[in-house]
């Protein structure tokens, strides 16, 4: 075990930790490990990918979050995490969330009947330091028929969805993870899921 965490005060489930997010999702995976967690977004960050593999667009988004922290408000742990999905056709181009349901539906569309990348960057501030992870998943969507893929927009669960779909939501029953952890489709790259379980077991 790291030193630098046998020897660090209040660390354990009753760490103060505050997730800069307003993913719901983030915040069920992470509330089982820290009880008290304290979730709210940063405000006002710039969210524009920018030129290049979708791993550096998702990457530069999470450091984005993490710079425009300048008040750590006495909590020992701070996550920041972005999740974008890679084109299936281009993978130096990503999705997004969908700004409507005309925007879901399209992108759902285009996923539909194929495979797809699903990235995940998490930074995590532990003793005055960031600590930056980027991992992908690999997902598989069947063909959706006009019945299933209208019940999937009606179901509103693309709101605030990279790609327009969420793995614990409506979209559940019909995609299949290939490869990589479910953690990262969900919001949080797997190594930091495993470096906060380690930081939750420390008393």
């Amino acid at each position: 075990m790291n030193r630098n965490l046998q020897s660090a005060p209040l660390i354990g489930p009753n760490v103060k930790v505050w997730l800069a997010s307003n993913s719901e999702r983030r915040k069920v995976m992470l509330e089982p490990l820290f009880p008290h967690l304290h979730q709210s977004g940063v405000p006002d960050v710039d969210e524009t990918p920018p030129i290049g593999s979708v791993d550096h667009q998702v990457l530069t988004i999470c450091k984005r979050k993490a710079h425009a922290i300048s008040n750590f408000n006495d909590v020992q742990v701070t996550v920041v995490s972005d999740t974008m999905i890679s084109d299936p056709d281009d993978h130096s181009l990503s999705m997004g969330k969908p700004a409507d349901a005309a925007e879901a539906a399209m992108m759902l569309h285009r996923l539909s009947g194929r495979r797809h990348q699903v990235w995940s960057a998490t930074g995590i501030h532990f003793m005055g330091k960031w600590t930056y992870f980027c991992e992908f998943a690999l997902v598989e969507f069947p063909n959706f028929s006009d019945e299933v893929l209208l019940d999937l927009i009606q179901s509103g669960s693309w709101k605030g969805k990279a790609g327009g779909y969420d793995l614990h939501g409506a979209m559940g029953e019909h995609a299949r993870l290939v490869d990589g952890s479910e953690s990262v489709v969900l919001g949080l790259a797997q190594s930091a899921m495993e470096m906060l379980e380690q930081l939750s077991q420390v008393n």
